[in-house]
């Protein structure tokens, strides 16, 4: 092979396999757009999850449920009123001695107005009413443990599909590379400058790279439905997001103190334990003597077709005590049951704080290892596209094979992949981080949208005597 001849090989090999580096680190800004070509930032995605994903609004509804607790306890110190009407048609056909009968067609009615009041009963209400405004209490810091949840998985759904367009898109820019190495190595081979075996490892390369695009591109497909199950919508052109490094503690032991303080799920646990102790008290109740009043008004009419009509008026005031002597051992039993209840709810007040430090802990280190793992993986990107460009000069020049460029590339496109599962991490542990320590919420992350006050609807219901619409006008 001449001189011009190896200067013309050194041509192809430059225009054929000297692809420009693509993106010193893919970014995860890059990607395909799927769906509508709308640009979406991460709050924006948040916004809307926080407005319409089904499991946090079903939990508000729960929370509105909760909440008619308290009104139907403060009806222990309401009275009772009940209307009674009644009438009817009678016939009486009386035997008296002597053998005659005496019979009659009889029309009565009555109508009264009964009105019940309690006045003692063994403080059942005032601790009922007690008990169920604790279980509003805890219901919104379930909401609250819920809207975390909900927007963490946001968040992880939004970085999911940023990460697996630009993981496609690194695919298929390896796929090309690929494609081109081939063309260029069966040119060679064609002039004589490498072996069958060349082209067999470029083809090889090649499949494996389409199979590994094809596998990226389930993966994003996978990941665009389950980002629609969560935020209820198609991912557009998703741009790229930061860690929330901001609201995060600068010690670890700042972290699990604030754990402590604002976790939902402890807080949650902490109004579990004051019912639980509440309820011991309703059911001691039963224990006591109760004391009520009834008040009665009535009229009763009757109708006799032989001696005509007849009516009674009557009204009365009740003043009644109940003292309990024995029910078979009910209430103490109830009483019983009630205290073991609240033991429960302490063991498990006691495991979620457990529970709570270890998740924090767990974020805590998970946060700062990824931001090792980050920096690693950028330093391994420029390496690698360094020694690419490297091993295709020496190819040039005879000192490197075939198969070293491809391992080159092969080098290179892993170290890219991992530089998004980097970058995707970096993100989404700082959020998990946030919701560790109980301030991952929209009033935390400063979002534009209204917020859902529960207080609300519990005002709105709290002292209703009446009404079977729901404040919502259902």
């Amino acid at each position: 092979m001449g001189v011009g001849d190896r200067g013309l090989h050194r041509g192809r090999w430059m225009r054929h396999c000297s692809v420009a580096p693509l993106i010193a680190g893919v970014s995860l800004a890059a990607g395909l757009v799927a769906g509508p070509a709308r640009a979406e930032s991460l709050p924006d995605v948040l916004v809307r999850t926080y407005q319409t994903n089904p499991q946090l609004n079903a939990e508000r509804a729960k929370l509105r449920a909760t909440d008619e607790n308290v009104p139907q306890a403060l009806a222990g110190y309401r009275p009772q009123v009940t209307i009674e009407l009644g009438a009817g048609l009678q016939t009486v056909r009386n035997l008296i001695p002597g053998g005659d009968i005496q019979s009659g067609r009889l029309k009565p009615w009555q109508a009264g107005l009964l009105i019940n009041q309690n006045l003692f009963n063994g403080f059942k209400t005032s601790n009922s009413v007690r008990q169920a405004e604790t279980q509003v209490k805890s219901g919104r810091e379930t909401l609250r443990n819920v809207e975390q949840s909900v927007l963490l998985d946001a968040v992880t759904a939004y970085m999911t599909v940023l990460g697996n367009q630009s993981l496609v898109e690194a695919q298929r820019l390896n796929v090309a590379f690929l494609r081109q190495t081939l063309q260029t190595t069966r040119k060679r081979y064609d002039a004589g400058d490498v072996t069958p075996t060349d082209v067999a490892q470029a083809e090889a390369r090649l499949a494996r790279g389409t199979a590994d695009l094809n596998t990226a591109e389930v993966a994003l497909a996978v990941s665009q439905a389950t980002y629609q199950q969560i935020t209820g919508a198609a991912p557009g052109h998703l741009t790229t997001a930061d860690p929330v490094d901001r609201l995060l503690p600068n010690a670890r032991e700042d972290a699990i103190a604030r754990g402590r303080r604002e976790n939902p799920m402890i807080l949650g646990a902490t109004y579990d334990v004051d019912g639980a102790q509440l309820a011991i008290r309703v059911a001691e109740s039963a224990l006591f003597p109760t004391l009520g009043v009834q008040a009665s008004i009535s009229r009763s009419s009757q109708t006799d077709e032989t001696l005509g009509t007849s009516r009674t008026d009557q009204a009365s005031v009740f003043g009644t005590l109940s003292v309990p002597v024995y029910d078979g051992g009910m209430a103490s039993s109830q009483v019983r049951q009630a205290k073991e209840t609240l033991t429960q709810m302490r063991v498990e007040l006691d495991r979620v704080r457990i529970q709570s430090d270890t998740a924090v802990v767990a974020a805590w280190v998970t946060n700062e290892g990824t931001k090792v793992s980050l920096s690693a993986a950028e330093s391994e990107v420029r390496a690698a596209t360094i020694a690419l460009a490297g091993v295709q000069k020496e190819a040039l020049a005879g000192q490197r094979t075939t198969l070293d460029v491809l391992n080159s590339q092969q080098d290179l496109t892993a170290a890219r992949a991992r530089l998004i599962a980097a970058q995707r991490d970096r993100v989404v542990a700082s959020y998990t981080l946030l919701a560790a320590i109980g301030r991952l919420d929209h009033a935390k992350l400063a979002l534009r949208t209204p917020s859902y006050e529960p207080t609300t609807h519990y005002r709105q219901v709290r002292d209703a005597w009446h009404g079977l619409r729901t404040p919502s006008g259902q």
